[in-house]
């Protein structure tokens, strides 16, 4: 197997996906064929549903917050964490995951592209997104302390913009490894890297002259774009995968 080398002048951003997660045995929209007590996904993940529906919607999250916090991180989360620590801040994890395994894990440099399923916002005023590992009794629509107003899961559904300042830390992250002449590394693991944000941030380290990795279970039509595929799960390749230097 091809192998990863993490020098003193390496900058490396990852990108992980539901794979990641999976292999720790969180429950994925495709493992549950798309449909959740024969509710389509839009039914429990969209600002629609959640307006038609919240107790719907809420009785969904807390049945997934209950089930992610019975899982623990696996040996791919923590090859993560070792690689952080050895690079420092040359290191950045984006993660399309909402599970909030990579920080249980001990990861710190982490942007949760897609929210943490972990914390809740209110729907009416400022307040800011705050822990909330309540796992809500059936029938329970939890209410703002701030406001009174109804609480939703921090999480981007669809429909939703990712925010915009997620977006530009890993922006400042790529322009700062090219400004300090560092030698630039996107690897992808545990998704198809053919979708938006992966496709994009392959093509922005490339055309910024870096090198790609895609670590996934399966090819994908995009996999071409990438200079290393390196096939299998994540939790087994990921910490075979780097020379540590």
């Amino acid at each position: 197997m091809e192998r990863l080398t993490l020098d003193s002048e390496t900058w490396l951003l990852v990108l992980t996906g539901a794979g990641v997660s999976a292999e720790s045995g969180v429950a994925t929209f495709r493992g549950m064929g798309g449909l959740w007590e024969d509710h389509p996904v839009e039914d429990v993940a969209s600002p629609q549903g959640f307006l038609k529906d919240p107790l719907l919607v809420w009785r969904f999250y807390s049945e997934r917050r209950a089930g992610a916090a019975s899982v623990a991180p696996n040996p791919g989360h923590d090859a993560l964490v070792a690689w952080e620590r050895h690079l420092g801040d040359r290191f950045l994890l984006a993660t399309q995951n909402v599970d909030g395994l990579h920080g249980r894990a001990g990861s710190q440099r982490v942007v949760e592209m897609h929210g943490n399923l972990f914390k809740s916002r209110c729907t009416s005023c400022d307040r800011a997104p705050f822990s909330d590992t309540t796992v809500y009794a059936r029938g329970t629509l939890p209410l703002c302390g701030q406001c009174g107003e109804m609480l939703r899961p921090h999480i981007v559904w669809f429909g939703e913009y990712l925010d915009p300042a997620d977006l530009e830390r890993i922006e400042d992250f790529v322009q700062a490894a090219v400004a300090k002449r560092g030698k630039l590394v996107f690897l992808a693991a545990g998704t198809s890297g053919a979708v938006y944000p992966a496709a994009g941030l392959v093509d922005r380290v490339a055309r910024a002259g870096g090198e790609t990795w895609l670590v996934n279970l399966d090819p994908s039509e995009n996999t071409h774009r990438f200079q290393h595929f390196v096939q299998g799960k994540s939790g087994e390749r990921l910490p075979a995968l780097a020379d540590l230097r």
